[in-house]
């Protein structure tokens, strides 16, 4: 049977080294940053100085870009091994940070490793798999929707060796303190296919032309997500990476990925809401018994548990096809949607159980629960996803009289 849900001993040990590294290094030195120990908050040069050193310890440790070949530097993980490496570092806030597997600069690495020249990846992927400078990735835009790339508006025309470019971007993770930009912009205005209208440039910042207008404010604060003004922006042919019009193509090949890498943190988030919530149940005495007596409370448990192994076993099955090499977009997909949303509920029962403590900031849910919102639309809002999940099993369905190869194609 090649069905095998066990890691390689290997595997195992990197496993309990990143859940102790997370454990007794990382969760430790979060506390003293955010001033969670009864000490003022750190700021500026302190905080600067302990996250850098955290990073430092990481690379010490031998936990430093685990997505990465090791002639970057990194670990040479698979997918799936990066499944337990997400699941236990973003059990910290600062976990895939430290490690260096962070979005959007995870998903930035590994568009560059494929579509880079070697220029290109020296003055970029290089400082990025450092450590020594951030990214972002600029295509969502204000007035046309973010699911459809063939809407965007920003515009390239070609001006001798220069590409001068014009638009409006917005909620651009990390641009704020992004030392480049993946931007995306249309260059072809009446392309045979829509999917070959745009393409992507590097662009170096600050650059004239590139202007942050503001954080944006979300339900979490103001936390790097910028709308950016983009007037007569000027770039050399030499920043366009990929060829030109393969804008969509080099999206659709880092969302996959970056889509299931969310999942897997987001397991990680899941995972503590249901610890939390069994906790607090063991603990909490009301009306002539521990919560945790109660059946309300034990379908809530039961509810969080089904739907924790479940997303599991989805995350699992959709990397394991990335790494054969298969056609995973249907698998990432249903994944994306289903893991976001089993973390709405998850999280919001854990805050039902503790009550009014759990609607407070005394504990992390109510931070996890603003967090959480947010998953149900990045990387594709929940209703693309059951579009294409939809289309995907109807065409299945004219093409083979069966929908099984719509469900993960699995042998049952």
């Amino acid at each position: 049977m090649a069905i095998d849900f066990t890691l390689s001993p290997d595997l195992e040990e990197i496993r309990d080294r990143v859940r102790i590294f997370v454990t007794e290094v990382i969760k430790p030195a979060e506390a003293r940053i955010e001033g969670r120990d009864g000490d003022a908050p750190l700021e500026g040069g302190d905080r600067l100085a302990e996250l850098i050193g955290l990073r430092k310890q990481a690379r010490s440790a031998g936990l430093w870009l685990p997505h990465m070949p090791e002639k970057w530097g990194g670990m040479e993980l698979g997918h799936v091994a990066m499944a337990m490496v997400q699941a236990e570092a973003a059990k910290s806030t600062y976990g895939p940070w430290v490690l260096n597997c962070q979005a959007p600069d995870e998903g930035n690495m590994h568009t560059l490793l494929h579509w880079a020249t070697d220029e290109q990846k020296e003055s970029y992927l290089r400082p990025l798999c450092e450590g020594r400078v951030w990214s972002c990735f600029a295509m969502t835009e204000p007035d046309v929707a973010g699911s459809d790339p063939t809407l965007i508006q920003t515009h390239a025309y070609q001006d001798g060796e220069e590409w001068v470019i014009n638009g409006h971007k917005w909620f651009i993770s990390n641009a704020h303190r992004a030392s480049f930009a993946i931007l995306i912009a249309r260059t072809e205005d009446d392309p045979e296919l829509p999917q070959a209208a745009n393409t992507a440039f590097i662009v170096d910042l600050p650059s004239d032309g590139w202007t942050e207008v503001r954080q944006i404010e979300t339900m979490h604060g103001s936390t790097g997500h910028s709308e950016i003004l983009i007037e007569n922006l000027r770039l050399h042919d030499s920043k366009m990476l990929g060829g030109r019009g393969q804008g969509h193509l080099l999206g659709q090949y880092r969302l996959g990925p970056a889509r299931l890498a969310h999942c897997m943190r987001w397991i990680a988030q899941a995972e503590i809401a249901l610890d939390m919530m069994v906790d607090r149940a063991l603990k909490r005495y009301s009306h002539g018994s521990v919560l945790a007596e109660k059946q309300g409370i034990q379908w809530m448990i039961a509810d969080s548990a089904m739907e924790l192994y479940q997303s599991k076993l989805m995350v699992l099955h959709a990397a394991s096809k990335i790494d054969r090499g298969d056609d995973f977009k249907s698998e990432v997909s249903m994944a994306k949607h289903f893991v976001a949303n089993s973390l709405n509920r998850i999280v919001d029962r854990a805050i039902q159980v503790h009550g009014a403590l759990g609607y407070s900031t005394d504990t992390p849910l109510a931070h996890m629960f603003q967090h959480a919102r947010w998953a149900r639309f990045a990387d594709g809002a929940d209703e693309i996803h059951q579009m294409r999940i939809a289309q995907r099993t109807i065409a299945a369905y004219k093409d083979h009289g069966s929908t099984a190869s719509a469900t993960g194609d699995l042998p049952i």
